[in-house]
């Protein structure tokens, strides 16, 4: 049958091809425990921060500007961009992208299957199918990005036009990003001189996900609640579906708002500022109807490069509360842990 292929001699089967078969319930392995459930009534007009860009480049509401940031940083972890500086075709063509290449041939798509958290392009289903305990209706495609000249031929060749389209977002990615880091680490009051070439080498990794429409999506997730283990994490999404859990663990979901991008920050931007900063936990809700994509840049200082809270953050009454970790110490922890069980930020804290 179509969607049945092997990797580490395990059974595969994308979520693309049970949409295919038109199945009518979820099969049981995607069956979450009644606690784990989501709520899917959640209010959709929660008024989440949203933060023009534009307006950095103004020295009278920079200021402002700023404040808003750093407000969101503390809050939530969270917040959404305009007036970004990508221009809507670059997106749009990013999520045609990604919609072509879900849509290849199963045959095609596995040429590219892997469980091997250190392959630089894989591509999967759930989060990782060969051990996950529970699965989650998601495919994806991850590849590294950074410095694209380094990989881009790694990615995939089909359909013709990937390589062009997500390669146009993935730089103007990142160089948002380089523009975010700059003004959070300002609203920390730290200086990003000392850590550009770090930011500047460090690393990208572009998930690019596909939530077919579920029979069930009150029984099931897209992705499990989880944090992401970078710096930030620049987010564009199709359709709604995301939800965030704010600092008193309530559920939040998150509105679409038509060429806006989400930002998340990550466990390292919560180590640098020593807990000032919260990476935000976050998980993915699905719908009957409709098929959502998303492209997650995923932006971490270079692979091996340790990073803990800064100097300048830490004193008496704010004594050191995080070990270093790199982004190589996180792929080892995911190769072995179930993120769905326990937080990797939750095993560098230092206990009180």
């Amino acid at each position: 049958m179509e969607g049945e292929g092997e990797c580490s001699d395990n059974p595969f089967t994308s979520v693309m091809t049970l949409t295919k078969m038109r199945v009518p319930h979820v099969p049981q392995r995607y069956v979450l425990p009644p606690s784990q459930r989501p709520n899917l009534t959640l209010d959709l007009t929660t008024t989440l921060p949203i933060v023009d860009l534009s307006t950095l480049h103004h020295a009278s509401q920079r200021s402002l500007t700023l404040d808003t940031i750093q407000g969101a940083c503390k809050e939530l972890g969270f917040f959404q961009v305009v007036n970004h500086g990508i221009p809507l075709p670059v997106i749009h063509d990013a999520l045609a992208a990604a919609t072509e290449f879900f849509n290849l041939s199963l045959e095609e798509k596995m040429t590219l299957l892997s469980d091997n958290v250190h392959n630089p392009v894989r591509y999967g289903t759930s989060l990782n199918h060969a051990s996950d305990k529970v699965h989650y209706w998601r495919d994806f495609i991850k590849h590294y990005s950074h410095p694209i000249s380094d990989w881009i031929h790694l990615w995939p060749s089909n359909p013709p036009s990937y390589k062009d389209k997500m390669g146009n977002y993935a730089k103007a990615v990142q160089v948002l990003h380089k523009q975010l880091m700059e003004a959070i680490l300002e609203t920390l009051g730290l200086n990003f001189g000392n850590l550009q070439k770090e930011i500047e080498e460090g690393n990208q990794l572009m998930a690019i996900n596909c939530y077919p429409a579920c029979p069930e999506p009150d029984l099931t997730l897209g992705m499990p609640p989880h944090s992401d283990y970078g710096t930030l994490t620049v987010l564009l999404q199709s359709g709604p579906g995301l939800q965030l859990q704010d600092n008193k663990k309530k559920w939040l979901s998150v509105p679409f708002v038509e060429g806006a991008l989400l930002v998340q920050l990550g466990d390292q931007i919560e180590v640098m500022s020593n807990g000032q900063y919260k990476s935000v936990v976050h998980q993915v809700t699905l719908s009957a109807e409709n098929k959502r994509l998303s492209i997650a840049s995923l932006h971490s200082l270079p692979i091996n490069k340790k990073i803990g809270p800064a100097p300048e953050l830490v004193d008496e009454q704010h004594p050191v509360s995080y070990n270093e970790f790199s982004f190589r110490d996180f792929l080892d922890y995911i190769s072995s842990n179930d993120i769905a069980d326990k937080r990797f930020i939750d095993s560098i804290k230092k206990s009180v």
